[in-house]
C-alpha cells in the first residue's frame, strides 16, 4: 500500500468517525423536534424514531398558552443579558488587575478569589446570607452572586498574560493610566476570551433554576427554566389541563393533537433550548481561539 493510498484511507476513516460523532450530537435535538411535530399518540408510544408522522404544530400553540410562560421568558432574557454583561465586565477587569504587579496584595487577593472555587459553605448558609442581604424575591438575586466567577477570571488573566507586555509598557510611557490601559489596550485585544466567557456565562444564566427554587416565591420573578422544572414534574396533570381547555373551545381534541406527558416535555424543552443555541453562531469565530488560550505554550 502506497503512502498516498494510506493517507486517503486515514482521511476517509477520520471523516467517517467525525461524521458519526456529529450525528450522535445532533440526533437528540432532531429526535425531540420530530416528536414535537408528530402525532402525539404515536409519539407517546415511542414510534417516532427517524422522521415525523402526521405533522402538526398544535403542541407549540398549546404550550404558548401556558400561564406565566411569556413573563418567565422575559425574566430569563433579562437575567441572561444583564448577568452576562456584568460577569464579563467583572471577569475582564479582575483578570486584568491580577496581572498588574504593582497591585496591592495581588497574590493574596488572587489566591483568595481562586479558593472559592474549591470551598463553599453549602446551601443553607448561602440561603441565610442571601436572605440577610434582602435578595429573596429580588431580581438582583439572579445576577449579583454570579458577577465574580473565579474560573472566568483565570481565563482572562491567562489571556492577558499571553499578550505582549510591550503594549502596556508603551502605553504607560505615553501617560496612560490604569483605566486607559484597560479600556483602550486590553479590552480591544481580548475579544476572543471575552466572547468565550460570554458564552459560558450566558449558558449558565439561561439554564439556572435552582436560585429561583430556593429564593423566589413571587410568580412574577419565575424564570423559564423554573417553569420548565415545574412542568417536568407536573407534565401529566398539565396535559390534562390543556386537553380540557381545548375541549372547551372545540368538541374534542383528536388523538393526533391531544396533549400527552411526552409532548409537553419535549415541546417545552425545544422552546427553552432553541434561544440559547443562537448564541453559539454569533460567537463561534471567537470561541475556538479563546478556549485554546493556555493550551499551547512557547
Amino acid at each position: 500500500m502506497t503512502f498516498g493510498t494510506t493517507d486517503k484511507t486515514i482521511s476517509v476513516l477520520t471523516y467517517t468517525l467525525f461524521a458519526l460523532f456529529a450525528l450522535m450530537c445532533v440526533y437528540p435535538f432532531y429526535y425531540i423536534i420530530i416528536n414535537t411535530i408528530s402525532a402525539n399518540d404515536i409519539s407517546a408510544r415511542g414510534e417516532i424514531i427517524f422522521y415525523p408522522r402526521h405533522i402538526h404544530f398544535q403542541n407549540y400553540l398549546d404550550v404558548f398558552k401556558i400561564p406565566g410562560l411569556w413573563n418567565a421568558t422575559l425574566i430569563s432574557l433579562e437575567r441572561t443579558l444583564l448577568g452576562t454583561l456584568l460577569t464579563v465586565g467583572a471577569s475582564a477587569f479582575l483578570g486584568f488587575m491580577f496581572t498588574q504587579e504593582d497591585m496591592w496584595g495581588r497574590r493574596f487577593w488572587y489566591r483568595f478569589t481562586i479558593l472559592t472555587m474549591f470551598f463553599n459553605a453549602g446551601i443553607i448558609p448561602w440561603y441565610l446570607t442571601m436572605r440577610t442581604l434582602h435578595l429573596t424575591n429580588n431580581f438582583l438575586a439572579y445576577v449579583l452572586p454570579a458577577i465574580v466567577a473565579p474560573f472566568f477570571i483565570i481565563l482572562v488573566k491567562t489571556f492577558v498574560e499571553s499578550t505582549p507586555k510591550e503594549l502596556q509598557q508603551a502605553a504607560s510611557i505615553d501617560g496612560a493610566g490604569l483605566l486607559t490601559l484597560f479600556f483602550r489596550i486590553i479590552l480591544p485585544i481580548s475579544k476572543p476570551i471575552l466572547a468565550t466567557v460570554a458564552i459560558f456565562a450566558a449558558v449558565d444564566q439561561w439554564n439556572s433554576f435552582q436560585d429561583t427554587l430556593l429564593l423566589v416565591t413571587d410568580s412574577k420573578l419565575f424564570s423559564l427554566q423554573f417553569i420548565l422544572y415545574n412542568y417536568m414534574n407536573q407534565a401529566s396533570s398539565l396535559s390534562t389541563m390543556v386537553n380540557l381547555q381545548n375541549a372547551g373551545s372545540t368538541a374534542m381534541a383528536s388523538l393526533a393533537t391531544k396533549q400527552t406527558t411526552t409532548s409537553i416535555r419535549m415541546t417545552v424543552t425545544i422552546i427553552v433550548v432553541a434561544p440559547i443555541l443562537l448564541v453559539y453562531p454569533i460567537f463561534q469565530r471567537f470561541f475556538v481561539k479563546g478556549i485554546m488560550i493556555g493550551a499551547v505554550k512557547g
